[in-house]
């Protein structure tokens, strides 16, 4: 941990030998932060539990914000005045890549409790102390928001220091939970009138930072939801509408109108992919529609997903989502959603086709539905592989039933054309009169010439 810690510090350019901590806020600017900060509450219950061994041992407890800015330094008069000279003062900043390898800087970079002893500081200036930090993290986000520490001289060094300063946070952390269930409550008593009075329409209230505190009916929303904006979107697709309240939000999603679903049509069994949106046909590229069969076999997928399924660990993102954004604005908003990516409409495929038929083992409606390989023109992988699926399905499935209607109509796609095997059972199945008998042997002798 100290050597990946020393490696980020030098990579910040951190020298060993002649730097300190900057001073960033001057001391008038320092009590409107520390009014602001969310652990200015929890500073009694630390004082209470850290400043006793603090002084007893000739150390100053730190508290510093999530960026490692020193909020409060109280402790050891004597330690104070030392550390002063080294730049361990209220307003200077610790992070590691402006102090070096120090305990507030690191546990804040590592996010976990850590020691750091004499040497193992980066800057020799600090060679005469040791640290034991623990970050202290919102109950509310799961964020960090600060870090709190002792320092002293390596001299009075103990070893339950760490284990101290790891309670001390957890403490802090509890009295911040505790708080933050009452202020729930208040918001609950405060604001039920509201949720109350949508008469039965869903809604919820929200804290400030977008929890749930409370909702009709249960079970209706996610943990959180994001506050950013005036209208939600939710994960089921739903829109929500945000009203500000005075400690939190109140979020309403509106009754929606009962809107027959569009019916998307996809025919990519066919030389060239066919696309009906309501009876209307729409012009499709080769790349949209490996979009399509993507989300039509795999459902909500990200970006990220996507690419990686069209076009394998080469995929990029952005050429994706501009690529669904083009789509969108063909079939609407209403057919295509985001966050993540999915079809809202009701989808009729031929490839979904031929699959069922295929798992309720109708060999005659699987081969007369398959009529190609899937989008034959696609190396998209989540293409190959449902292309391999249909056609190895379809041929093992005539091949077992022995029905000559069904192996004729096989071997004039183009998965099974050039299939020797399937050819020769069907010359077998025909009788001697069938005018298919002859255009089956044709083509099976000229397979052998080929060969």
């Amino acid at each position: 941990m100290i050597s990946a810690s020393w490696q980020r510090s030098l990579a910040a350019n951190v020298d060993p030998d002649l730097h300190t901590a900057p001073t960033v806020f001057a001391a008038d600017e320092l009590c409107d932060l520390r009014e602001r900060h969310p652990l200015h509450p929890t500073l009694p219950s630390l004082r209470e539990t850290l400043l006793g061994f603090a002084e007893e041992a000739g150390h100053i407890m730190i508290v510093a914000d999530a960026q490692g800015h020193i909020l409060w330094c109280e402790g050891s008069r004597n330690t104070r005045s030392y550390a002063e000279d080294v730049g361990l003062a209220e307003g200077t900043l610790w992070s590691e890549g402006a102090a070096g390898t120090n305990g507030m800087g690191t546990a804040l970079a590592v996010n976990s409790p850590v020691t750091v002893h004499s040497a193992e500081h980066l800057v020799r200036t600090y060679h005469h102390w040791t640290c034991a930090a623990s970050p202290i993290r919102d109950p509310d986000t799961g964020t960090t928001i600060g870090v709190v520490d002792l320092s002293g001289p390596i001299e009075t060094v103990h070893p339950s220091m760490v284990a101290l300063v790891s309670a001390s946070a957890r403490l802090a952390e509890s009295e911040m939970l505790a708080r933050m269930h009452s202020q729930d409550e208040e918001l609950r008593s405060r604001n039920m009138r509201h949720l109350i009075a949508l008469r039965g329409e869903p809604g919820a209230l929200l804290s400030r930072t977008g929890r749930v505190v409370a909702v009709e009916p249960y079970g209706l929303l996610p943990s959180r939801v994001d506050v950013s904006a005036d209208r939600v979107e939710l994960p089921d697709g739903r829109e929500a509408v945000l009203e500000p309240l005075s400690d939190g939000y109140l979020l309403r999603i509106p009754r929606q109108r009962h809107v027959r679903r569009s019916v998307l049509s996809l025919s990519f069994l066919l030389p060239e992919p066919k696309v009906v949106l309501d009876g209307r046909e729409v012009p499709i590229s080769l790349r949209h529609a490996e979009i399509l069969c993507a989300l039509t076999l795999q459902g909500r997928l990200t970006a990220d997903q996507l690419a990686l399924r069209l076009y394998g660990e080469r995929g990029n993102p952005t050429t994706v989502r501009s690529e669904l954004h083009r789509l969108r604005a063909q079939l609407g908003p209403d057919v295509l959603a985001t966050r993540p990516y999915r079809l809202t409409a009701d989808i009729e495929a031929d490839f979904l086709a031929v699959r069922a038929a295929l798992t309720a083992a109708d060999v005659p409606v699987a081969v007369s539905r398959y009529r190609g390989s899937l989008l034959r023109r696609s190396e998209a992988p989540v293409v190959l592989a449902e292309r391999d699926d249909l056609a190895t399905g379809v041929r093992k499935a005539v091949l077992q039933r022995g029905d000559a209607n069904a192996l004729w109509t096989f071997t004039q796609t183009d998965s099974g054309e050039h299939d020797v095997e399937a050819l020769e059972q069907l010359v077998r199945l025909l009788p001697p009169d069938d005018v298919r008998l002859a255009l089956a042997t044709a083509r099976l002798r000229r397979l052998g010439q080929d060969d």
